[in-house]
């Protein structure tokens, strides 16, 4: 029961996530240029400076309508969690701990 919950907390953070920086600016269901930005600064900080933000930008705009949206979003929500997920296979198997 307990992955269950973890699971459906996992959920909720990626989908308040987006809705948190989307309501930022213009049209609430899109993430702009500029939110998309803080987005991946503030919550992937282990990129670093996001040095090739307009290529990934492009990258994850796939309708090339100049935002991203929630599907758009969690393509590379996917990609980064099937880049997690190869990288810590052979590791043992624990949960993050919250700050």
């Amino acid at each position: 029961m307990e992955d269950l919950q973890t699971l459906q907390q996992a959920l909720a953070v990626l989908v308040c996530t987006f809705q948190r920086y989307s309501k930022k600016e213009g049209d609430r269901y899109t993430l702009s240029k500029g939110e998309l930005k803080e987005l991946l600064e503030n919550e992937f900080p282990s990129l670093g400076n996001v040095s090739a933000f307009e290529e990934l930008r492009s990258l994850l705009d796939v309708n090339k309508d100049g935002e991203v949206d929630f599907e758009e979003y969690i393509r590379f929500v996917a990609v980064a969690c099937t880049l997690c997920h190869e990288f810590f296979f052979d590791f043992p198997v624990v949960l993050p701990r919250g700050k």
